[in-house]
C-alpha cells in the first residue's frame, strides 16, 4: 500500500470529524436496521428434524440448551471433504467466549452436514470449545438453503431462487455447500425461525475484519483467502479450499 499522507495534527483532526460524522451515520441506521430485525414476522418449525450430538441423537428443541433462543450457525462440511471451509473456520474462529450469550438466554451452536465424527476430529485439531451438531442425513440444511441439491429441494440461496442466481451469474450457488446462520426462539412447546442471513450479510461476526477495518493496511485478503489457523508456518497456508 502506498503510506499514508502526512499532515499536520489540526488537518488530521478536520479529516478525523469529517469521517466522524460519516461513522455515526452509519450507527444510526444500524440502530434502525437492528430495531426491523427485532420485528419480524416469526415462522412456526413443523419439522422433528434429528442431529448428532456428543451423545448421539438430538432435536432442535435440545439445542437450546434450555434457553430461549437459538442462534445456529450453518458452517460449510461437505460429507466428503476431509476438513471444513477455511471461510468458516475463519468466522467461527471469532466466536469468542460464549458465557455472555449463555447469561443473555440465548444458545450459539453450529451445525454442518458432514458426519458428527468428521466434526469432532476437527473441532478437536481447531481447539473449538462451541458446540457442533452434524445434521448428516437430515432435511435441515436444505430447508434452511445452505446446502442446494436440486435433486433433493428446491434450490434457492440467500433469497434467490436458481433462475434468478443463474441470471446473476451465481452458479456457484446452484450445487453444494454456502454458509448461513439462522435464529430460533421458544415459545412454550413451539419453536420459531425468526432470522436467516447469507453471503456477505455476516460480515458483521468477523471481528478479525472489524480490527483490521481500523487499520491502514486493512483487509489484506479475501474471506476465502485465509488458511485455518494452525496452518500458518506450513505449506498449506499458501492455498485456501472451498
Amino acid at each position: 500500500m502506498i503510506a499514508p499522507k502526512v499532515v499536520s495534527r489540526d488537518e488530521w483532526v478536520d479529516a478525523r470529524k469529517e469521517l466522524l460524522d460519516r461513522e455515526k451515520e452509519i450507527t444510526r441506521l444500524r440502530d434502525r436496521v437492528t430495531a426491523l430485525r427485532r420485528e419480524l414476522p416469526a415462522v412456526a418449525v413443523e419439522k422433528d428434524y434429528s442431529f448428532t450430538g456428543p451423545a448421539g441423537a438430538v432435536r432442535l428443541a435440545d439445542m437450546f440448551e434450555g434457553r430461549r433462543q437459538l442462534i445456529v450457525y450453518h458452517f460449510m462440511f461437505d460429507p466428503a471433504w476431509a476438513e471444513g471451509c477455511t471461510s468458516c473456520s475463519l468466522l467461527v474462529d471469532n466466536f469468542g467466549h460464549l458465557t455472555h450469550l449463555h447469561a443473555s438466554d440465548t444458545t450459539l451452536a453450529v451445525v454442518s452436514r458432514a458426519p458428527f465424527t468428521t466434526l469432532a476430529a476437527f473441532r478437536s485439531r481447531m481447539g473449538w470449545r462451541f458446540p457442533w451438531y452434524s445434521s448428516h442425513g437430515s432435511d435441515f440444511n436444505y430447508d434452511f438453503h445452505v446446502t442446494m441439491d436440486p435433486a433433493v429441494a428446491p434450490v434457492e440461496y440467500n433469497y434467490k431462487d436458481a433462475e434468478t442466481l443463474a441470471a446473476q451469474g451465481l452458479t456457484h450457488h446452484l450445487q453444494g455447500e454456502a454458509h448461513g446462520l439462522s435464529v430460533f426462539v421458544r415459545d412454550g412447546e413451539r419453536i420459531l425461525h425468526t432470522y436467516s442471513v447469507y453471503g456477505r450479510g455476516l460480515d458483521p461476526l468477523l471481528n478479525t475484519y472489524n480490527y483490521l477495518d481500523l487499520t491502514p493496511l486493512g483487509r489484506q485478503r479475501y474471506v476465502n483467502e485465509f488458511p485455518h489457523h494452525d496452518t500458518y508456518d506450513t505449506d498449506a497456508a499458501g492455498s485456501h479450499s472451498h
